[in-house]
């Protein structure tokens, strides 16, 4: 009788962690519709998206919280921006 697990099955701190880069991924692109100048929008989402994929090999548990930390921050300022140009 064979596990149901594939053999790469991530631990709970890692589904844990993974679950957080998501959610992070996702809000930055949520916050990125609200950029209103079209090219600084599309600059940004690549922006993102190259600086996730050359993040992804990373397994270290503290150096993906240290990067989320500062994506998290880097997200934080972006939305602290774009309240400040609609008022």
């Amino acid at each position: 009788m064979s596990s149901k697990l594939p053999k790469a099955a991530l631990s709970l701190k890692q589904f844990m962690l993974r679950q957080e880069v998501l959610k992070l991924y996702r809000d930055i692109f949520r916050t990125l519709r609200y950029v209103s100048d079209e090219s600084t929008r599309q600059e940004l989402k690549e922006w993102a998206r190259t600086d996730f994929r050359n993040n992804k090999h990373h397994t270290d548990e503290a150096t993906i919280k240290s990067m989320l930390f500062y994506g998290k921050k880097s997200l934080q300022d972006l939305e602290k921006s774009l309240a400040l140009s609609r008022s």
